[in-house]
């Protein structure tokens, strides 16, 4: 009798292949849920908020320090904080920011070589308004849909 009880101990492959199936089910539900695609984009357009408004917040106080003057490189045009374009990278760095942000779509390394030839891209742009001297700095590259660009 012993022998025959030892061997009904174990489980059946059906029983296994149930519970394999019940699992992948609530790895699928759960891998849904959390959707890790929308957090890495979220999380990237938090990162371009925070640069975007860092970015302004130099302008700004480069401004306050030359009497309402802007950085040489913003116009009324708009145009990519650059080397190519908007060249604000020598008036702000050291002094008012220590590196300027980088859109993490193009690495997310902060730029702090201003040099000629250097070729920074930051991803971002600038524009000044010609009627009012009012800045709006813009992350054209904003993922989900959504529109990140902060005027002062």
């Amino acid at each position: 009798m012993k022998n025959l009880t030892a061997r009904n101990r174990g489980f059946t492959l059906i029983e296994l292949l149930v519970v394999i199936g019940i699992l992948a089910t609530l790895l699928a539900i759960t891998l849904i849920a959390i959707n890790p695609a929308r957090q890495f984009s979220q999380a990237n357009n938090t990162q371009r908020s925070s640069n975007v408004n860092a970015i302004l917040n130099a302008i700004h106080q480069f401004a306050a320090d030359n009497r309402g003057a802007l950085p040489v490189g913003i116009t009324g045009t708009v145009q990519n904080i650059s080397e190519a374009g908007a060249n604000i990278c020598t008036d702000l760095i050291t002094q008012y920011m220590a590196a300027l942000p980088q859109d993490p779509s193009l690495g997310g390394n902060n730029i702090t070589d201003c040099s000629v030839g250097s070729g920074y891209n930051t991803g971002y742009t600038v524009v000044s308004s010609t009627t009012d001297n009012r800045v709006t700095v813009t992350a054209p590259s904003a993922e989900l849909g959504v529109s990140i660009s902060v005027t002062r």
